[in-house]
């Protein structure tokens, strides 16, 4: 949701710091994602006002034009071309050294033998509009010299809200500005609208299911799709242009300005969260507005141009014979608004949430309506909405209202009554917050509080439909406050006796194992593209983009890697533990899978280090596997992967089910990126070997190196299973040292070192028992594998 910060000053009565406004939105209401400044390439250009104008010299069309810039050297001679100049009249001005939209720098220089200093602006030169006919002139009492963007009220700030989906209050200006006030201990009322005259005001007309409202006839045949739907009929009006404060109002939160009647309701849209649409009188069969569910099959073009098929499950705005919009999406091109227009039917619903969340999914169609009609609007602030509209579009366009509104409200509700113990207050936030303080900070946002007997009657307005329970109300006293005034010191508790669930415990080895061999934990979005025929499809998607569930933890992990690498950091070492999902013919699948990424050094960089510190290679990722493959899936061993492909598999013990992998991978990488491996697991509930203590052995070891010719597809794991099994107990230890490949070596042989160490816990050994221990296993070698010892 972008909010403008001068709307919010206009609702507030009250100047307002952007950055201060988000950091306490951020600590109170929702996350603030930025706050952008607007027009603030315009803050060299000033108010001028030109004292005189005469012809130029050498040439017909250009004039020469006194301006007073309110500088210390008084006013300056400036070139223009531009024929709407007058003298007395204020406009633009850039002076020499004034950088314009689009890094055009201004500088003294001669135009026809006259030296011009600076620029009267047209609104093209200054980023405001196409019109480049004439330059821009102001109506302002700035004095000269003032900054244009203080004085025509353009300095403005975006500010960028997160807005939760429970939290539909916060899309509109008039929501944002209420918790401002309660935080700011400012009220919060509506700007006067300019040039707006005061309306006899005449309550809605209410109606169970039909009704008439100046000769037009309304009939709410679907209760469910809209549970409250209110028509009031404007004639008389003037489409055009609008007044340039509503244009700049939209403007500053990133809309584009249409017309007078199409700018009101989108004004009314972003000032009280209502959507409204506004119909041609003079297009409406009948004259009648019908709300009903659509017939099988039925069209409409929408607004986009687009034909579209609507079905049951949709609720239809139609007149006498035909859809005219598709409830709370979109309208139809048949009944917009036009410049011929001069009578109007605006609507004013509630369209139930849904409902419409089917149809926009249905029709791949969104809109700034939809967005949120699909998280639940104010039913009961609907007649001040619609009263206000009607009194914007009458200062803007003109027009006049006959009749009174028609309210169609099958069942009316209430305000929601909850009832708050100020003991559970305290028992749930751990502090005791005084009762006048509960009251006070639930009264600041809207909330009508009253004591009943030890109790709080509090009744929740109607733009709050997230609120349902006690402990809602609890949460709302507790972000009010405000989290950080809460102590942050433990204490003291009864500890537990239940242990951690099996699966708890599994991710925090985990954890601990990756940490400890230098990975970071990241977390990443479990949504994504799908990666496979058997990924899970996400009922309502957010885009396109995100629209299954994630099969592996490895393609976010990669998405990580490729922004540090954006942000010039090629050192990344990530891992995750989270959940995956697979569609099978019946159900899906969902695991527990911990994945890790390493691309960049092998270890941090040392001022002692004579030289570049070497890449991670296909071994350190083998390194990282093992680590956790040991803490994940303990009931596996590693093996090389099939076919000769470069990397490892963990493979259950037993059964021979795969459960991970681990080997090189593609990113979208820098040419000064390092290569990029990874590995993935599936978690396992089996529990590591205790660990005994061993005491250190008092006998000396035997150490021999032996050096082995392996032929093509004999691996060292193979190895080194054999000469353990044909040892037996007395080899201690089995280590690889060197691997060799080169001349003296047969073409497709790999020579391969290993330390070995010998013992005996109960006595020294003698060098023949060990030389008999490795004739055994080299004899075993060579039968089993074709393996021998290399002699040079």
């Amino acid at each position: 949701m972008i909010v403008s910060r001068r709307w919010l000053e206009a609702l507030l009565n009250r100047p307002l710091d952007a950055r201060d406004a988000a950091e306490r939105l951020t600590l109170h209401v929702a996350a603030v994602d930025a706050v952008i400044p607007l027009h603030q390439e315009l803050g060299d250009v000033r108010i001028a006002r030109v004292l005189e104008v005469k012809k130029h010299p050498d040439a017909d069309r250009l004039s020469l034009c006194l301006v007073d810039a309110g500088g210390a050297n008084g006013p300056v001679e400036v070139v223009c071309g531009a024929p709407n100049v007058q003298a007395g009249k204020t406009y633009p001005y850039a002076p020499v050294g004034a950088v314009l939209p689009g890094g055009l720098k201004l500088e003294r220089k001669k135009i026809r033998g006259v030296e011009s200093n600076g620029m009267l602006c047209s609104a093209k030169e200054l980023g405001l509009g196409a019109d480049q006919s004439g330059i821009l002139e102001l109506d302002t009492a700035a004095p000269p010299g003032t900054r244009f963007v203080d004085a025509v009220g353009l300095a403005d700030h975006q500010i960028v809200i997160d807005v939760a989906a429970n939290r539909p209050d916060l899309l509109c200006h008039k929501g944002v500005a209420r918790e401002l006030g309660g935080s700011l201990g400012a009220p919060v009322k509506l700007p006067v609208i300019p040039g707006a005259k005061a309306l006899t005001d005449r309550p809605s007309v209410r109606q169970s299911d039909r009704g008439v409202v100046d000769g037009v006839e309304v009939r709410l045949e679907d209760p469910e799709g809209a549970p409250r739907y209110m028509i009031a009929v404007i004639r008389g009006v003037r489409v055009g242009s609008s007044p340039a404060w509503l244009a700049e109002r939209l403007t500053a939160v990133g809309q584009r300005p249409i017309n007078n009647v199409v700018d009101a309701t989108n004004y009314i849209l972003f000032e009280l969260n209502q959507p409204l649409h506004a119909f041609d009188l003079a297009k409406l069969r009948g004259p009648a507005v019908v709300v009903r569910r659509a017939r099988p099959g039925e069209k409409i073009v929408t607004l986009d141009g687009a034909t579209r098929t609507l079905t049951t499950d949709m609720t239809a705005i139609c007149d006498a014979e035909r859809p005219t919009i598709v409830a709370g999406v979109m309208g139809s091109a048949e009944s917009e608004v036009s410049s011929d227009t001069t009578d109007l039917v605006l609507e004013c619903a509630y369209f139930q949430p849904t409902r419409i969340r089917r149809t926009r999914r249905a029709l791949g169609l969104s809109s700034e309506s939809s967005y949120r009609f699909e998280r639940g609007i104010d039913m009961l602030g609907m007649p001040d909405a619609l009263r206000r509209a009607v009194e914007l579009i009458a200062a803007v366009a003109g027009g006049e209202i006959r009749a009174p509104a028609l309210d169609l409200w099958p069942e009316p509700q209430q305000e929601r009554t909850i009832f708050l113990r100020p003991d559970r207050v305290d028992t749930l936030l751990g502090v005791s917050i005084e009762r006048s303080e509960v009251e006070r900070l639930l009264t600041s946002v809207g909330f009508f509080v009253a004591p009943k007997d030890a109790r709080l009657a509090v009744q929740v307005p109607g733009w709050r439909p997230d609120v349902t329970r006690e402990v809602d109300l609890i949460e709302e006293v507790a972000r009010l406050k405000g989290y950080d005034a809460f102590p942050d010191e433990l204490r003291a508790y009864r500890p537990g006796t239940v242990p951690d669930a099996p699966e708890e415990r599994a991710r925090a080895r985990v954890r601990d194992a990756l940490a400890s061999g230098g990975l970071l934990e990241a977390r990443t979005l479990p949504i994504g593209s799908a990666d496979g025929p058997d990924a899970v499809a996400i009922l309502n998607p957010m885009s396109v983009e995100e629209a299954h569930l994630r099969r592996r933890l490895i393609p976010g992990l990669i998405g990580r890697v490729e922004h540090n690498w954006a942000n010039r950091n090629r050192d990344v070492r990530l891992f995750e533990v989270g959940t995956v999902f697979r569609r099978r013919a019946s159900a899906i699948d969902e695991w527990t899978s911990v994945a890790g990424v390493l691309t960049g050094a092998r270890r941090p960089p040392h001022w002692s280090d004579g030289a570049k510190v070497p890449d991670m290679d296909i071994w350190d990722l083998k390194y990282h596997f093992e680590l956790a493959v040991a803490a994940a899936a303990p009931s596996c061993d590693l093996q090389p992967l099939a076919g000769g492909a470069v990397g490892w598999e963990a493979v259950e013990r037993g059964n021979g089910a795969v459960l991970g992998w681990a080997g090189p991978l593609e990113a979208d990488a820098p040419v000064w990126a390092a290569p990029l491996f990874g590995f993935e697991v599936r978690l396992t509930l089996a529990e590591r070997g205790i660990i005994t203590y061993r005491p250190l052995p008092p006998q000396p070891p035997v150490e021999r190196d032996l050096a082995l010719l392996l032929p093509p597809g004999v691996s060292a794991a193979q190895v080194s299973d054999v000469l353990r099994r044909a040892a037996g107990s007395l080899l201690e230890r089995l280590e690889v040292f060197d691997e060799y490949r080169g001349s003296g070596i047969p073409e497709g042989y790999r020579s391969v070192a290993w330390h070995c160490t010998f013992r005996d816990p109960a006595r020294t050994l003698r060098e023949r028992e060990v030389d008999t221990v490795l004739e055994q296993g080299l004899k075993a070698l060579e039968g089993e594998l074709g393996v021998r010892r290399r002699e040079s």
